[in-house]
Order: structure tokens, then C-alpha cells, then sequence
């Protein structure tokens, strides 16, 4: 095997590296078995950490029902929605009665969430390119963030219907919108300067360098925003459907409450829960993936 000479006085540039790598197909190799093996561990991290949620989710729901004293009448456990869900025998009646109203939730909580990262990805944009706007926009932003969003809901609903797609999106928006745009905001600030005077020097203005710098830098910040999103937009969808449209598990908690059926209640509110719960994961999973793909280590900010 011959031996490279190494220039020291004239260092090979980032360029020229990079087509060295492009090259060596070793150094290819390489390269991908490190990713690969990353994507494995940022992988197995996340789903063990996931076990470990439902685990603790599950041990904490046993021990309230077991040991605050409620009645068994009204207090239902783990085994009891299981049960109630796979075991009787009229399980598949009730798996059939439950399909809709999670199906319905899930729609819900989809628009809102959508709705509410569409809004707060605009106006970080638009509070990133001028301070006036931010200046105008943010009280406002504050103001829906401060104020019961039950004592508004009324206007909300009077506004854009009782029961519309209208009202469960104003409502999933004002719940997912405060927590993402501070998310957001944040990524967008922590911006290297030096990579944002470089952009300028070579032309480019304000938006260019947030198509170019910021957003790419705020990957971690926008995933950190998705995340917290997912369990506020199926809160919204709750909401909405107990204030506004009356269905879905929202609409039905109340129905199963009034007509003393808290088996239905308490594999309501279990369902939900434990669909948050994956959802949310599976935006952890989906991020560390692409971090990871991304060369960033996950939960870097």
C-alpha cells in the first residue's frame, strides 16, 4: 500500500474534503455504518423511553384507584378497561362504540394542530423580519394565552358556529399557538451571527438568510415545538367538542358522567390518554431521525 503525502503548508479546504470523501467509497462506508448506527441507538433510546412512560402512566393509574379510597363503583383501573375493552363479552360492542368518538377526537385534535403550527410558523416569520409586527401582534398572542379560554369560548363559538370545523380549529389554534411560537421564536433567535453576516455579505437579505440559516438551525427548536403541540391540540379537541360540537370522547365524558357509566368514562379518558401518549413519541422518534440525519445530536437546542 503506498503511503499519501500530506501538503501541511496548503491544508485541504472543507471543498476539498468533501470530495475526498466523495472518492473513497471506504470513507463512504464508513460514514453510513456510523449514521446507521446512531439512527439504531437515537431508535432504541426513544422507544425504551416510551415502555417506560406507559409503565409509570399505568403503576401511578393503579395506585390512585387502588389506594385514594374512591369506590370501586367509580374508581376504574387498568385491568377494568381492559377488561371492558377485550374480555367481556360484549367487548366488541364497546370497542365498536369507542372507535368513532377516538376516530372523531383525533380528527379534532389533527386541525387544530395543524391549524395552531401553520400560525405560529407564520407569525415567528413575520416577528423575525419586523419588530413592529411583533410589537403589534405579540400583547395579542398574550392576551388569548392569559385569559380562560372557557370564558371566551362562547364568543368563539358565536362567531364561527356552534358545533362547525370553524370553532374546533379557532380553538385548537389559541391552545397550540402560545407554547409553539415561543418554541419557534427561540430556534429562530439562536441563529449563528457569523452564518447570517456571511448570507449579507454575499447579497442576500433578512429573508434569505431565514430560508438559508435560521430555519435550518431551528430544526431541533420546530420538532421541540411539534412535540409540545401534540398534547395541547388533543386538549383543544377536548374543548371544543365539551363547548362547542358535543362530539368524540370531549362530547361523550359528559354523557358517560350524567348517565353513571364510568367504566365508559374511565376507558374514554385511558383511550385518549394513552393515544396522547403514543403521539407524541412518535414525534420524538421522528425527530431524533431526522436530527440524526441531519448530523445534529437529538435534543440539541
Amino acid at each position: 500500500m503506498t503511503e499519501k503525502l500530506v501538503d501541511t503548508a496548503h491544508p485541504p479546504t472543507p471543498l476539498t474534503g468533501q470530495l475526498v470523501l466523495q472518492a473513497d467509497p471506504v470513507a463512504q462506508a464508513r460514514l453510513r455504518a456510523d449514521r446507521r448506527r446512531a439512527l439504531l441507538r437515537t431508535i432504541g433510546r426513544s422507544l425504551a423511553n416510551a415502555v417506560i412512560t406507559f409503565a409509570i402512566v399505568l403503576i401511578l393509574w393503579q395506585c390512585i384507584v387502588s389506594f385514594s379510597g374512591i369506590s370501586p363503583f367509580i374508581a376504574k383501573g387498568p385491568v377494568d378497561v381492559w377488561n371492558h375493552l377485550f374480555v367481556d363479552e360484549d367487548a366488541a360492542e364497546h370497542r365498536a362504540t369507542m372507535a368513532p368518538l377516538v376516530a372523531q377526537t383525533l380528527l379534532d385534535s389533527s386541525i387544530g394542530f395543524v391549524f395552531g403550527m401553520i400560525t405560529a410558523v407564520v407569525l415567528a416569520v413575520l416577528f423575525s423580519l419586523s419588530k413592529a409586527v411583533e410589537a403589534g401582534v405579540m400583547p395579542l398572542v398574550l392576551l388569548l394565552r392569559t385569559i380562560p379560554l372557557v370564558s371566551i369560548a362562547p364568543v368563539i363559538i358565536l362567531i364561527t358556529g356552534r358545533g362547525t370545523v370553524a370553532s374546533v380549529a379557532v380553538i385548537g389554534t389559541i391552545v397550540v399557538l402560545f407554547p409553539a411560537l415561543a418554541s419557534i421564536l427561540f430556534g429562530l433567535s439562536r441563529a449563528s451571527q457569523q452564518s447570517i453576516d456571511v448570507v449579507h455579505v454575499f447579497g442576500g437579505g433578512r429573508f434569505t438568510s431565514l430560508r438559508k440559516v435560521n430555519f435550518p438551525g431551528a430544526g431541533p427548536s420546530l420538532f421541540a415545538a411539534a412535540r409540545v403541540s401534540v398534547p395541547g391540540a388533543v386538549t383543544g379537541a377536548l374543548l371544543a367538542e365539551w363547548l362547542s360540537t358535543g362530539q368524540g370522547i370531549g362530547g361523550s365524558i359528559l354523557k358517560f358522567n350524567a348517565q353513571a357509566q364510568f367504566t365508559q368514562l374511565w376507558t374514554s379518558i385511558a383511550l385518549i390518554t394513552l393515544i396522547t401518549l403514543l403521539l407524541y413519541n412518535i414525534v420524538q422518534i421522528v425527530e431524533n431521525i431526522v436530527l440524526v440525519r441531519m448530523g445534529m445530536q437529538p435534543g440539541q437546542r
